[in-house]
């Protein structure tokens, strides 16, 4: 599948270059042209399908998704649509074209999630003051290169006296492949791949170019076969050889590359030895070959660690598996989230539960409510939502269950029973622990999705890695730690160049790495890497293991944790991801449309119509507001829940002059039917506007 003229749908250049954008793949078909490497390190995307499905495992359908949420999106360096790539660094809203991410030099991480950091937050490698100012030749091209770690240079990790360019590098990786690339001065390949990969060079799983080329060593396979006495008697040639024959040609038991007829070389027997005039000359044959000084008088080959015939050592190569994006080793089969929660929905019961919860005080009293005897999650749950006591009956907002699942979840991600900044981790509150909340959030949060409460959101890849598998097997990152005096210990023991320096921080340290089991015996500068992810093992996991399992016993609520083990790739998105972009067609498909009787035929047409131009235009960015904010002035949500709402929501249009409203109780808007559309327009921009900013 190939096309050198079409533009890639994601980043918009017809190029096709291997080297910088990967393959360029073209599906007549489904009218699709991508380079792999915009593709895999799209943001929205992730590979749902067996590697035989779609497109190297990302589904068609996923793929046109993708290139629609990228047409909305503007490029940081280029300012044209299309940029399907974001910065993962928390708060950064930057997006971008592949092609420009590289040009403005920003980190693409080909490995795990496939991490992308734009030019303000890409990793930098940490160098002591005492190695810049110098400067050697790059092992690869031979050409000088600076001590002064920035995007274009890079240091080896691994012997301290390699420096790169990163030309020359990514060249290489591309070239040695996984199985091949590594340090050209210490031979080191773990540490050096290790670092490499966190540095943005793209290693490929495969064997090396020079093993991949058709019948490349096909000269090693064959046999000598040229008799090369001074004096050939054969009548048919040097070339000539029978077997079993005085014509036989045999060769050099010492070189092998030179060989002679049985009859030229006067050789009576097959398996007689014979060696060629070279080899002759030299003095010490194999068969008369001493053992050799290395080898002690009791060592023999066999016990010195190199077995008889054994090759020449080479790295051990891994499973030729490609690399995997998330929870395809455990996804039984692709189920979209609605299905399996209506699903889990369909235990809830005829029989009634009211929620009394006041609005001022809403953790407290949830907790009340759900631990109340008669508190039943397969329930039917009602609300009923106090505000102050001298607010009058009437003036208080209509709130439907979905809009308090929302309040009760912001709630529960605000609170200390979680760390960190945007997405979180569970912290250790012996309080909260003590008073069994970590079991009560987790079973409110079982309870809001099955009862239609909003999609949570704010999981950690880590939590909810701890969540679908044992959590003893998860490997924490550095964005996990919250605590900065606990970061600060670990960057600075990161940053150690030398065995000094390391034993030193170890020893400031030493009373922390004690108390939480994190200490070791320091070797070699690279027990650092251990020593790091012990620390982050016992911080983000082994530390909460106990709110962990209350939270996980929590989730249970309605067998929602066994459907998330179940269908990680489907709880992923909701628990993990924010939000896809509203469409114009997912909010035309998810209101009904109901109208005033008085309202005629054609009128009532005209009024569809209205409906549907705003929505068309919010989408292409003409309106002041949003399709998410449409959405929360009917419902209060800001997206479609797993479950869907309850009740549907609804447009109803009036003959009159009235001003746009809505009732979030009922999730219906009540909108003018017989206006133009410019006034109709302007009316819904006012109204909408005007809720978002002073909300009743």
């Amino acid at each position: 599948m190939s096309n050198s003229s079409a533009a890639c749908m994601l980043c918009g250049r017809p190029d096709d270059c291997i080297e910088k954008y990967g393959e360029k793949i073209t599906s007549e078909e489904h009218k699709l042209t991508l380079h792999y490497y915009c593709l895999i390190l799209s943001s929205g995307i992730w590979q749902r399908g067996e590697e035989d499905e779609g497109i190297y495992g990302f589904l068609i359908s996923d793929i046109k998704k993708e290139v629609n949420r990228a047409k909305k999106l503007r490029c940081g360096v280029c300012r044209a649509l299309g940029a399907s790539i974001g910065c993962v660094f928390p708060r950064c809203k930057r997006s971008y074209h592949f092609p420009c991410g590289v040009n403005k030099q920003c980190i693409f991480q080909f490995m795990d999630s496939f991490r992308s950091y734009c030019w303000d937050h890409r990793p930098v490698q940490k160098v002591l003051s005492t190695e810049t100012g110098e400067s050697s030749p790059c092992t690869i091209c031979f050409e000088n290169v600076d001590h002064v770690p920035s995007y274009h240079i890079l240091r080896g990790p691994c012997c301290k006296t390699s420096w790169f360019h990163r030309d020359c590098l990514q060249y290489q990786a591309l070239s040695a492949g996984l199985f091949f690339f590594r340090c050209t001065v210490c031979n080191n390949r773990d540490l050096f791949q290790n670092e490499m990969l966190h540095m943005g060079i793209h290693i490929p799983e495969r064997d090396a170019a020079w093993e991949l080329e058709e019948n490349a060593f096909q000269e090693l396979l064959v046999r000598y076969q040229r008799c090369d006495v001074e004096k050939c008697i054969c009548r048919k040639g040097r070339e000539y050889n029978k077997l079993e024959s005085k014509w036989e040609v045999v060769r050099c038991q010492c070189c092998g590359s030179s060989g002679a007829h049985m009859a030229c070389a006067s050789i009576q027997q097959v398996n007689q030895n014979w060696e060629c005039t070279d080899c002759q000359s030299i003095s010490c044959s194999p068969g008369k070959r001493s053992r050799p000084a290395s080898l002690g008088p009791s060592e023999t080959p066999e016990n010195s660690g190199i077995g008889v015939g054994q090759h020449s050592p080479k790295c051990a190569r891994r499973s030729r598996e490609p690399r995997q994006v998330l929870f395809k080793q455990v996804q039984i089969q692709n189920r979209h989230i609605s299905d399996i929660v209506q699903e889990l929905r369909s235990q809830i019961e005829d029989k009634v539960c009211t929620l009394r919860v006041h609005r001022k005080y809403l953790w407290r009293s949830s907790l009340k409510c759900f631990r109340k005897n008669n508190f039943s999650p397969s329930k039917t749950l009602q609300l009923s939502l106090t505000y102050e006591t001298h607010k009058e009956e009437n003036q208080q907002p209509a709130v439907s269950l979905s809009l308090y699942f929302k309040l009760l979840l912001h709630t529960i991600q605000s609170s200390d029973l979680f760390e960190g900044s945007e997405y979180k981790n569970l912290s250790l509150n012996m309080g909260a622990l003590q008073d069994n909340l970590y079991f009560e959030a987790g079973r409110m949060l079982a309870v809001a999705l099955v009862h239609g409460g909003p999609a949570p959101n704010f999981l950690s890849q880590t939590l909810f890695y701890c969540l679908v598998y044992d959590s003893q097997h998860v490997k924490p990152v550095l964005e996990d730690i919250a605590d900065p005096n606990v970061l600060e210990a670990i960057l600075t023991i990161q940053s150690c160049q030398k065995i000094n320096e390391l034993k030193a921080a170890t020893a400031h340290y030493f009373d922390y790495l004690q108390k939480t089991g994190t200490l070791h015996l320091i070797h070699s500068v690279s027990d650092k890497a251990m020593l790091v992810k012990d620390i982050m093992a016992y911080h983000v996991i082994r530390r909460v293991q106990e709110p962990l399992e209350s939270f996980k016993q929590g989730l249970k609520t309605l067998g929602v944790l066994q459907k998330i083990q179940a269908y990680p790739t489907a709880f992923w998105n909701i628990l993990c991801m924010k939000p896809e972009k509203l469409t114009a067609k997912d909010l035309s498909e998810l209101f009904t449309i109901t109208c005033h009787a008085n309202l005629n035929h054609i009128q009532k047409h005209n009024a569809t119509n209205l409906w549907e131009e705003y929505l068309e235009d919010t989408e292409d960015g003409m309106t002041a507001v949003s399709l998410e904010i449409i959405l929360n002035f009917a419902t209060g949500l800001d997206s479609i829940p797993p479950a869907g709402f309850e009740p549907q929501p609804s447009v109803f249009f009036r003959g009159d002059h009235v001003f746009p409203s809505a009732r979030k109780g009922i999730n219906c808007m009540e909108l003018p039917g017989t206006l133009s559309y410019g006034k109709f327009r302007e009316s819904m921009d006012t109204a909408i506007c005007t809720a978002m900013v002073s909300p009743s």
